[in-house]
């Protein structure tokens, strides 16, 4: 496998975890967010990733992550009786954004410690470009 091989995956790893930590930020941002209308309550989204496999002579060097969509959360909205609220419907009920800000948070941490690793990897490629580079000067 080439170091630009290797380089590819590793960017393709860290764009999908940008897109994961965005929709982590949306979700948190609209955590407490409120609405009168169950329709228009927001809903948490989660990307979907694949494993998009090399084909033909390279199918040897692995594959890179491809965000495929961004999906929204099938998980029940909180209703909540809150009669003094002014975007309460006629009942008193509003409806909270099904978002977990625990799982949401953890959702966070590891991609966070995902990107970091792809990172890592960049860099040690770069190290190892470098001390090739080296030998040919002796």
């Amino acid at each position: 496998m080439s170091f630009k091989d290797i380089s590819q995956i590793a960017g393709s790893a860290m764009a999908a975890q940008t897109v994961r930590l965005n929709t982590v930020a949306s979700n948190l941002a609209n955590a407490d967010s409120v609405s009168g209308n169950e329709n228009q309550t927001y809903r948490a989204r989660k990307p979907v990733f694949a494993a998009v496999m090399n084909e033909g002579a390279n199918a040897d060097n692995g594959g890179r992550v491809q965000v495929l969509d961004v999906v929204e959360s099938s998980e029940p909205l909180r209703k909540v009786y809150e009669p003094g609220n002014p975007l309460a419907n006629a009942e008193g009920m509003v409806y909270y954004p099904n978002v977990n800000q625990v799982a949401e948070m953890t959702d966070m941490m590891s991609a966070s410690r995902a990107f970091e690793t792809n990172v890592e990897v960049l860099g040690r490629i770069r190290s190892m470009q470098q001390s090739l580079l080296k030998l040919g000067e002796g």
